[in-house]
């Protein structure tokens, strides 16, 4: 039996949510133009896929956040997501 079109690309974004350690996920968001236009002239200027660039913007939003707080306390908890019970 021959697989469709529908269930080979289920079956790609299965083995690709698995892929490695933490796998990737599939993001789908409609943006502004002007959003789209200003993350393709970053990509062009720094030689780098608009993926990457998205990565890198998003990292560096990220990263200095991460660095100020403890693992365990109240505040990690509450940027990470994680349940706080009262």
């Amino acid at each position: 039996m021959t697989n469709t079109s529908a269930q080979r690309q289920a079956q790609y974004r299965t083995r690709r949510a698995s892929a490695g350690e933490n796998g990737e996920m599939r993001i789908n968001a409609w943006v502004a133009s002007g959003t789209v236009l200003a993350l393709r002239r970053l990509a062009r200027r720094y030689g780098v896929t608009q993926r990457e660039m998205l990565e890198k913007l998003i990292a560096g939003a990220d990263d200095p956040i991460i660095s100020t707080l403890e693992p365990g306390t109240p505040a990690w908890d509450e940027y990470f997501g994680a349940a706080v019970t009262a």
